[in-house]
Order: structure tokens, then sequence, then C-alpha cells
């Protein structure tokens, strides 16, 4: 048996997880060639509905709607998606394996002998969701970071390389790194899927089920099961298969910086008179409109949406259900209407910063996320400088 295969008899079923590297030729013959020597009642592949729907139909990139993404807030979601199947297809193009081919193979596979499949992995929506959700604005900056460095980096992977991804001491390291630097997603993106993942096999129908996944999860889902099959756990996943609802005191904290600045400026006009008060004001403005315009003349947004992020950037940073990047993005969709042509090469022109200001649907993306970037800094920089001022005249009032 292979080292990246593990076979556990546990309450009369007998589950094996074989682990993969997601760009692997060998992955793909493994995984194949087990399910037709073993025949088990049950594959359960490390995929949601949405992702094997994707898989098996590569037009669906064509029916998106870059205006109704960020309408619903989920123009980082879409970011983060294309840009790590992005990283993926470059590593894989070296051993001409596409992301996710192995996975597609064993669902074909199983169909082929009439055989029960089970899409066991959580939604890539809310997982990027929780994701995003649980960093703070620190970790938000260093997971974008981490993002873009990954779409731009041209480093070659080769075959070996690839292989070694199944090697448990490799994914150990990968693992270590992800939870030094950004330990709120290495829980998302790892342990929380792990239980996921053990908690759907083990519910998968069936005495004998063969488990396709990443290598880098075998030992967690190992673990889960095993508590499952002591009864130290339940299998139950509500709590972590999305986003909970927004606590109350998270939604005060949500306006508590807008109605601060309206505060400070408040304060402005009643201890500096109109004269304060108006220099305050046309502070928060200029360093919100100019800064979120800035922004979007980096990403080589449309004058129209320039100007839009100018004017509503110092409006929408006092309003947390509406951000400045929605509203640019949208009129950049607008006024540079995406072709087919970006449909087509999407994915692909998210390896490369061209690709990503000869893109319309990308350039919406860039727009969207630097305007928005823009408009934090203004937001920040304007309320430090308030209260400087307002210390400053508080303590002249008194001295």
């Amino acid at each position: 048996m292979s080292q990246t295969e593990k076979t556990l008899e546990l309450n009369g079923r007998t589950i094996t997880l074989i682990g993969t590297a997601h760009i692997s030729k060998e992955s793909i013959d493994e995984v194949t060639n087990f399910i037709r020597e073993h025949k088990p009642e049950c594959v359960a592949i490390e995929l949601d509905d949405q992702r094997l729907a994707s898989l098996n139909d590569k037009e669906s990139w064509r029916k998106m709607d870059i205006i109704k993404v960020l309408k619903n807030k989920q123009g980082f979601l879409l970011l983060a998606n294309l840009v790590l199947a992005g990283f993926q297809r470059r590593m894989g193009e070296n051993v001409g394996v596409k992301p996710g081919d192995e996975m597609k193979a064993a669902y074909e596979t199983a169909n082929e002998l009439g055989l029960k499949t089970a899409m066991v992995d959580r939604p890539i929506q809310a997982t990027l969701r929780r994701a995003w959700g649980r960093n703070s604005l620190w970790g938000k900056c260093k997971l974008l970071a981490a993002l873009l460095a990954s779409a731009f980096d041209k480093e070659k992977v080769d075959s070996s390389e690839i292989e070694n991804l199944k090697e448990r001491s490799e994914m150990d390291s990968m693992m270590g790194e992800l939870s030094d630097y950004m330990p709120a997603v290495k829980e998302v993106l790892i342990d929380e899927r792990d239980r996921y993942l053990a908690a759907h096999i083990w519910q998968a129908e069936g005495k004998t089920v063969a488990a396709v996944l990443g290598a880098g999860h075998l030992p967690g889902v190992e673990k889960h099961l095993l508590a499952f099959a002591a009864g130290q756990e339940g299998t139950d996943t509500s709590d972590i298969a999305d986003i909970p609802p927004k606590s109350i005191g998270a939604k005060i904290a949500g306006w508590s910086i807008p109605a601060l600045i309206v505060a400070l400026i408040a304060a402005g006009f009643y201890f500096g008179g109109r004269q304060k008060g108006g220099d305050m004001l046309s502070a928060w403005v200029l360093w919100n409109g100019i800064l979120a315009a800035v922004g979007t003349i980096i990403a080589a947004g449309h004058p129209l949406s320039i100007l839009v992020a100018f004017v509503g950037a110092p409006i929408t940073s006092l309003c947390p259900l509406v951000g400045v990047g929605m509203v640019t993005g949208i009129v950049q969709a607008m006024v540079k209407k995406p072709k087919v042509a970006d449909m087509e090469t999407l994915q692909s022109d998210a390896g490369s910063v061209k690709g990503f200001y000869r893109n319309r649907i990308l350039r919406v993306l860039l727009v969207f996320i630097l305007s928005s970037l823009g408009s934090s800094i203004g937001t920040f920089v304007a309320g430090a400088n308030f209260i400087a001022t307002i210390t400053d005249f508080v303590k002249g009032l008194f001295a």
C-alpha cells in the first residue's frame, strides 16, 4: 500500500484515505487504480457540489455576472478563488495536469463502475468567507498580500517537487509556516476542513468507503474519524458550515469608527468653531476621496470610476453597509463592460500582472480592491489626525 493511503477499520466499516497532490499525474493513476481494484461501495471526494459542477462544465465562467458578484459582497472571494486556481494551474503546467483532475477522475471512475459518490468538502465560498471574516484588518492585509504574491509568482515546479507535496513531512512544514504567519487562516483552511471532511466521510453510505483528499488532510481527518468511532466526538458541523450571523456587539463595533469620526468632526465645530470644524470636514473628504481615487488610478480605472471613488469614499466610509469598492467596481463594469473573450481567458489572465490589467473582469476586481484599500487608509489617517487635533485644542484651552 502507498504511504499516501491509510486504511481504517472502524465499527465494522472499512474507510481508506487516499492522499493526493492536486496536480499530480501519479495521484490520478493511484486513485483510479484503487477504485477499479477494490470497488468500494462509496467514493468520497474532496469537492463540493459547485466545484464538481465547475469541473464538469467548462463554460461556467461565461455565466458569471460580475456586477451581481459585487452586489453580493463576493468580490474578494472571487479574486481569491481565481488566484488560487491560477496558482495551481501554473504548478501543473509542467506535468500536463490541471487542478482537480484527480478528483474528477475519481468521480468519473466511480460513475463508470456504478459506485456511489459523496462530495464531502465544505463549499469554497464558505471556506473563503470564514478565512476572511476570522481575520483582523492586519490579517486581511497579509492574506491579500499572500494571494497576490502567489498570483504573480513565476517559479517553475517540476514533477518530483509536486510529488513531494504528498510527503507528510513536507506538508507538516508548510502547515507550520501557515500557522505561524496566518493562524486564523490555517485554522479555517486546514483544521476546520479536516473536521468537516472527516464528518462527511463518516456519514457516507456503505461499509467500504474510499476517500480521495489532499495529502495534507490525512493526519487530521484520521484523528477525527478515530474520535467518531470511539464516541469521543460528534459529527455535527453546522457550527463551521458558514459564517455565523454577526452578534450585536460586532454590529455595534462596525458602526463605532464612523460614529467616532462624526463625533470628532462635531467636536471640532464645537471647540474650534466653523473654521476648525470645516478644516476637519475638508480633511476627511480629501484624505478619503484622494486615496480612494489614487487606488482606482493604480488599478487603471475609467475616469468615471476615479471620480466616483473620490466623491463616494467620504460617504461610504461612514456607512458599513456599502463600501466604496462595490460602487467603483460596479461603475467600472458598466462603463467597461466585460466581453466574452474576458470570460474565456479569466483564469489564465489571473496569473500575471498584465493579465489583471488586460482582462476587464480582473480590472473590475482591481478597482474594487484598490479603491477600498485607499479609502480604508484614508479613514485611519484622517481619524488619527482628528484625534491629535482635538487633543491639542483641548490642551490649549486648559493651558
